[in-house]
């Protein structure tokens, strides 16, 4: 397990502030939750920890390596200790699940064919699919994709896993099976755990920390007990869901009145 310090984040898209000085304290062994509002930077915060972007000013600090900072050949390194569970699954669609599990053992490793077999059996085991190690991506749910997405994260056996949206499509059924999975990994494999959602009732019942994110800021924190009662307006409309609040619903535009009878 590893932690994840951000340390004074600052990112911008074009002339879009993203994050402004932004300080997150990821606790190893924990499960974190990024949330907030939709177009946030939630994913892009993501991307920054995994160095697919590059910060416009502050550090990122997985474990005690500057992730900015490592040559190609230490950022590789560096990644084989990370999973990810993309929003969209991801997987391969000209390979099986088996194939897919098997890819990242293949690229990062020089393990014989059998090992191999037996490890994507057991990551498929652990998520319930190992009958389905022959179908191809198109032969599978939406829930079902999700748990071989979570199958291939887990098949280098990473320190900190990285869940991006993993509830978003899903039916009560497939979130429950993925909300105990996320869960169970975390407390088996003891690993540090960060899930990006907007799912609040879920998010919740499996998080240990919860940061939420608004308008480029951290406008909140804390347990979800503590996070729930906050009653700074971006953090108890976000929490509540309710429809009005410091978090608009239009997005910006000039009079309706002008801009209709123009």
């Amino acid at each position: 397990m590893i932690p994840v310090k951000i340390n004074h984040l600052s990112f911008s898209r074009n002339s879009h502030v993203v994050f402004n000085d932004v300080n997150i304290s990821i606790d190893p062994g924990k499960v974190t939750a990024i949330m907030g509002p939709s177009g946030t930077g939630k994913t892009t915060l993501l991307r920054l920890i995994g160095a697919q972007l590059r910060p416009d000013a502050g550090q990122i600090l997985v474990g005690d390596q500057d992730i900015h900072r490592l040559s190609q050949k230490e950022l590789y390194l560096a990644r084989r200790k990370m999973g990810m569970l993309f929003q969209n699954a991801a997987l391969f669609t000209n390979l099986s699940v088996f194939e897919n599990v098997a890819f990242p053992l293949r690229e990062h490793t020089q393990l014989s064919e059998s090992m191999i077999r037996r490890i994507v059996l057991m990551k498929l085991q652990a998520v319930g699919l190992r009958g389905a190690r022959d179908l191809m991506p198109s032969e599978l749910s939406g829930g079902m994709s999700r748990r071989v997405a979570l199958a291939r994260a887990i098949a280098l056996d990473p320190q900190l896993i990285m869940y991006d949206e993993p509830f978003t499509g899903q039916d009560p059924i497939s979130m429950a099976v993925l909300v105990k999975l996320i869960k169970d990994l975390n407390t088996i494999l003891g690993i540090t755990s960060v899930i990006v959602s907007h799912d609040v009732p879920e998010t919740s019942s499996i998080s240990d920390y919860i940061y939420l994110i608004s308008d480029g800021k951290v406008a909140g924190k804390g347990s979800p007990a503590e996070v729930s009662v906050d009653s700074s307006p971006e953090v108890k409309q976000f929490m509540h869901g309710l429809p009005d609040g410091v978090v608009p619903f239009h997005y910006p535009a000039k009079d309706y009145r002008e801009d209709i009878l123009s």
